[in-house]
């Protein structure tokens, strides 16, 4: 049985605006409305970009229900879950479930490096645990840990674990992982990959630079989607200078002085991150002028 799929096209890992040390909900609120009239497929709340790693459960737990509530059901909403810890990741994944969303996005455990039985454990246990389709999400240049295929194996057979957001330009992992086909759907977890997992078979891309772009980026996707490929590879390569300009620096910090510069948030980020240098900004401004003139 074919296992459901929880959205196509083009989602954005959403930043999470701060302001003097706080979330800024109402920059939040206009983050979002600007995303779903521009035509984003779905939301990431939670994730990476959103700085999940600063945020404190009461935090976490907040922003969940304020975008809940936002977004309403207009587009498909996904709430990053994972840790390191798997208990804490279970409860993160219960509450995500109790406020209600299309899916969760939990992510390899990092630091701790486990082992395969214990990733394979700590990935089944939440599965278990969640009232949601789970999107394992593999981004070894963050968390130390490479999903092996033989992981994979023992996880892709689980009825509730659907999908995989693979940070990974690997072109030979890319289609090693296609061939788990419709039990494990395939997104790109990096922007420059895009086009690539689409012309796999893969769903689509969770995606850093639909925060400024969202428009750009939907549209690269439906492009594809609709059978007009050459034009939607057209977008990817026009895209390409500024994806590798927003990952100058650590992310999210590029796409938040970006998001500024667009007047729609602070730059600010939490420690350890900093406010991009002098340097990566005027990297970053010149790859905007060229992508947008």
């Amino acid at each position: 049985m074919k296992k459901r799929s929880i959205f196509e096209g083009a989602a954005t890992a959403l930043i999470t605006p701060f302001k003097n040390g706080e979330i800024d909900y109402t920059a939040l609120g206009r983050l979002i409305e600007w995303q779903i009239e521009c035509g984003i497929d779905a939301l990431v709340i939670g994730g990476t970009t959103a700085e999940a790693a600063t945020l404190t459960d009461k935090e976490r737990y907040s922003l969940f229900e304020f975008a809940k509530e936002r977004i309403s059901g207009r587009v498909k909403l996904v709430f990053g879950t994972g840790t390191n810890d798997t208990a804490a990741a279970i409860r993160h994944t219960r509450v995500a479930g109790e406020i209600g969303c299309d899916g969760v996005l939990v992510v390899t455990p990092y630091y701790n490096k486990g082992t395969e039985s214990g990733i394979v454990k700590h990935y089944l246990q939440i599965a278990e645990a969640s009232t949601a389709p789970v999107l394992l999400y593999n981004v070894p240049s963050r968390t130390g840990v490479n999903l092996s295929f033989d992981t994979l194996d023992k996880l892709a057979t689980h009825e509730n674990i659907v999908g995989i957001k693979e940070a990974s330009d690997s072109h030979d992992r890319l289609v090693r992982l296609r061939a788990y086909g419709e039990n494990l759907d395939l997104y790109a977890g990096n922007d420059s990959a895009a086009y690539t997992v689409l012309a796999l078979g893969g769903k689509g891309v969770i995606s850093v630079l639909s925060n400024a772009f969202p428009t750009e980026v939907a549209r690269l996707c439906r492009l594809y989607l609709n059978g007009r490929h050459g034009e939607s590879l057209n977008e990817q390569i026009r895209a390409l200078p500024l994806i590798r300009a927003l990952f100058c620096e650590t992310n999210p910090s590029p796409i938040k002085y970006v998001m500024n510069r667009m007047g729609y948030c602070t730059g600010e980020v939490r420690l350890p991150l900093a406010e991009v240098s002098a340097e990566s900004a005027t990297l970053i401004d010149r790859a905007l002028r060229d992508y947008t003139k």
